[in-house]
């Protein structure tokens, strides 16, 4: 009770901050409390360019009016409607002007609330489907190594972030992982994707072999490996995942919550790949970053399975509380305009060269000993201080934010993931801050 009675509005104490070196960050804090366009504003006044979307979910930038009022017009109209066995109308036409945007084939959407929450809906829909088609020995599940697939029990089991796993006991069982595409030593400093490693696609052949390919219900990867420091996949790679799927009857879903709206230059890097999943995982850039939501996309094979038996009876169980929620739709609806209006889902193509040669410009930098990029994602592999891994990133971290610039870092790598709306000037002013960074002592 002590405690309580001396807190303040602000006492940094009582909030468990997720993905945060707390003790740190509460004797420094660092707090946005604005936000417009390509930028925040922080608690002491100063203006930070945004290098990250946020989180890799801004991407048309902070408070766009058409998102804004989107939002305030519907929580004064309908708040909230139930999802189980009722409906409201803009559930229905997101789900619409989804489809219309997504990869040929993807004819169904499914609502959730984050990332996470989407992965689990499509390893859940996944061994469904197999059951329903009479194929229930299909259990298995394939991820891949530095995977990154949420933060749920069916996420960390599929991902391949150690430090995400090896807290949390076993895991789900029944679960392999792919080889990593990062092969330094053959495509340092590439632009774009890779000319080696397609052949690693080939290991799922190795774990069909050790599994049989009768046990195994779905592979799931991201296109572009994000949160594990941008893994760009090799020319080739992702469709030769697609032929042993195809080959074996497996399932495969991309998890697009991170290229997913836009990242790419395309509206989803299926398109921009042109290969076709079974499924879609998507969040993130769906709301723009401003209401939690995620949807994740499947096919009519898919989706037609589970129609079936009496018409009254509930073909799939599950879902959540907050599915189609009014008010994420509203968002959600506003951001899709947003893109439209503004070209936003395609503007990554037009910026991806300039980007590249703006990243790359940065390799002669000390310690500096790998750049990727593709779309408008980027990635600085930094050399780690001996015996202290991820400092040497953290304090880049630190000095770029004092010096008015939002990167993002994971282990020692620093990764890039700016708005759309971003400028060429503004990548400029961006890449330069980074350079001074990389040039101090650090």
């Amino acid at each position: 009770m002590s405690n309580r009675l001396n807190a303040t509005p602000n006492d940094l104490r009582a909030f468990w901050m997720p993905f945060t070196a707390n003790r740190q960050y509460k004797k420094e804090p660092r707090m946005f409390v604005k936000a417009k366009d390509m930028h925040y504003t922080t608690h002491d006044g100063r203006q930070v360019l945004d290098g990250t979307a946020g989180l890799w979910c801004v991407n048309a930038g902070h408070c766009r009016p058409l998102i804004t009022e989107a939002i305030q017009q519907q929580a004064g109209e309908l708040d909230y409607a139930p999802a189980f066995q009722l409906g409201h109308p803009k559930a229905f036409e997101l789900a619409n002007r989804l489809i219309d945007i997504a990869p040929d084939g993807m004819e169904h959407v499914l609502y959730t609330n984050s990332g996470s929450e989407s992965v689990e809906t499509a390893l859940k829909v996944a061994l469904a489907y197999h059951k329903v088609k009479g194929n229930g020995s299909r259990t298995r599940l394939i991820g891949r190594e530095r995977g990154y697939h949420g933060v749920n029990f069916g996420g960390i089991s599929v991902g391949g972030i150690v430090t995400n796993r090896k807290m949390f006991g076993t895991l789900l069982t029944g679960v392999d992982h792919l080889p990593h595409t990062h092969l330094p030593e053959k495509n340092a400093f590439t632009k774009g994707e890779p000319e080696h490693g397609a052949d690693l696609a080939t290991e799922l052949e190795r774990i069909v072999t050790l599994h049989d390919a009768s046990t195994i219900a779905a592979v799931i990867v991201e296109p572009v490996a994000g949160s594990t420091g941008v893994l760009i996949p090799p020319k080739g790679y992702l469709q030769k995942l697609r032929d042993i799927c195809t080959k074996h009857g497996i399932l495969l879903i991309f998890d697009e919550v991170i290229t997913g709206y836009g990242r790419l230059g395309a509206p989803f890097a299926a398109q921009y790949f042109d290969v076709k999943p079974d499924m879609i995982v998507t969040a993130k850039g769906l709301t723009n970053g401003v209401i939690p939501m995620g949807a994740v996309f499947v096919t009519s094979e898919i989706h037609d399975a589970f129609m079936s038996g009496p018409e009254h009876m509930i073909e799939f169980f599950h879902g959540y509380t907050y599915s189609g929620n009014p008010i994420a739709c509203a968002a959600a609806l506003g951001t899709l305009d947003t893109y439209r209006d503004e070209g936003l889902l395609t503007r990554g193509a037009e910026l991806a060269p300039y980007w590249a040669d703006a990243l790359h410009s940065l390799k002669d930098c000390p310690n500096v000993i790998e750049i990727r990029n593709i779309g408008l994602i980027g990635a600085i592999e930094l050399a780690p201080i001996a015996g202290e891994p991820t400092k040497r990133a953290f304090s880049a971290f630190l000095k770029a934010y004092e010096s008015g610039y939002l990167i993002r870092t994971t282990g020692d790598i620093i990764a890039l993931s700016p708005p759309l709306i971003i400028t060429k000037a503004q990548i400029d002013e961006l890449i330069d801050g980074i350079r001074k960074v990389l040039q101090s002592n650090i």
